[in-house]
């Protein structure tokens, strides 16, 4: 939210004042204030410059079903709405009419994962690629490599958990298969666009879509979710606790403690107040448990996605769906942070002693 509303600051000709500086310095996890201002620009010329490409091979695809300049609404619209994770698709049955559709799945699915890792990421990545160099942060990596193994792993669970369920991709060719997998693997974590429907899922799928959606997006992205580093670090951390390892390192490089007590928190205060929720709906609502779960999971991750059962939800459903979305957007650590008090240096330090676990 700082962030455009700084890009709008920008494009009036208004300055950026300090303390706006210094929110979207601790959003974006910038070095200094100064970087703020840089980065922004570059975050406009990346936006236009992204969902300007979407928009020109989506309105060839409407091109095949409208004018010109319907075809050119509609590839806009959807350009944006995809970049931006909104899931918001013009169309009654969101995108089921294109399982087989080449042109619109891969494109969708470019400007969700450009959308979902994050500006800071793609600021690495065209650094790198402009100077010359091998060498991108650890955060790109982290967030490169979960989001790369995130998307694989759910594009082969799908096609195996879906193969033969006729009510999705069953009566597809091995090919729209394929392509139904990989685009519902991408969208289920952070954009909510579907070409399959969502109601007719099998409860392994279900459950698979939970946990994608739960993780997200990467960190600075459009997307939401614990985010892609989250869960990175604390997968690292288990690996190094399995091999001995007394420090969490990743790509020869150190994890300060900090960041993990910080992934953890996230991990916990997010699991906690997900199932709260949870147990709220189901005790309000007379629905099942794996669509109310779904239902949930997919406001706490700003996903869109749902099996249906929305409008069919009382109004105090309805309203714990509105405070999780944006709980969820917001990041329940910060808002956490904001709820609780300030942090304050404690000089009396306690006897240590061991507790049992595992």
């Amino acid at each position: 939210v700082m962030t455009f509303s700084s890009l709008f600051f920008l494009l009036i000709g208004k300055k950026i004042g300090y303390k706006d500086r210094e929110l979207i310095k601790e959003e974006r996890n910038a070095e200094n204030s100064g970087e703020v201002v840089d980065f922004i620009k570059k975050i406009i010329i990346i936006v236009f410059l992204i969902e300007g490409i979407g928009a020109f091979f989506l309105t060839l695809e409407f091109l095949k079903i409208f004018d010109f300049s319907k075809a050119l609404y509609y590839g806009i619209f959807h350009s944006i709405s995809a970049f931006c994770n909104a899931g918001f698709a013009l169309f009654s049955n969101n995108l089921e009419n294109y399982p087989g559709s080449v042109l619109m799945n891969m494109t969708v699915a470019y400007l969700i994962i450009l959308g979902g890792i994050g500006f800071s990421v793609i600021n690495s990545v065209l650094v790198a690629v402009r100077r010359d160099v091998k060498r991108f942060t650890l955060t790109s990596k982290v967030a490169i490599l979960v989001s790369m193994f995130l998307t694989f792993v759910g594009m082969i669970l799908f096609f195996l958990l879906e193969y033969k369920n006729p009510l999705t991709i069953g009566s597809l060719n091995w090919f729209d298969k394929v392509l139904a997998s990989f685009f519902q693997s991408v969208t289920t974590r952070t954009a909510g666009f579907n070409t399959v429907p969502m109601g007719a899922l099998k409860p392994a799928t279900i459950f698979m879509f939970c946990i994608l959606m739960f993780i997200g997006a990467s960190p600075g992205s459009t997307g939401g979710g614990i985010k892609t580093t989250t869960i990175g670090v604390i997968i690292f951390y288990v690996i190094g606790v399995v091999q001995g390892k007394e420090n969490i390192n990743v790509f020869n490089r150190r994890i300060s403690w900090d960041i993990l007590n910080r992934a953890l928190a996230i991990l916990i205060i997010s699991i906690i107040y997900v199932s709260i929720v949870i147990m709220a709906v189901m005790t309000i609502e007379d629905m099942s448990f794996e669509k109310v779960t779904f239902e949930v999971i997919s406001a706490f991750a700003t996903v869109g996605l749902s099996m249906g059962i929305t409008a069919d939800l009382s109004v105090m459903s309805k309203i714990l769906i509105i405070i999780t979305m944006f709980i969820g957007r917001l990041g329940p650590m910060t808002f956490a942070l904001a709820l609780g008090e300030k942090k304050v240096k404690q000089n009396l330090r306690y006897p240590k002693e061991n507790i049992l676990v595992g």
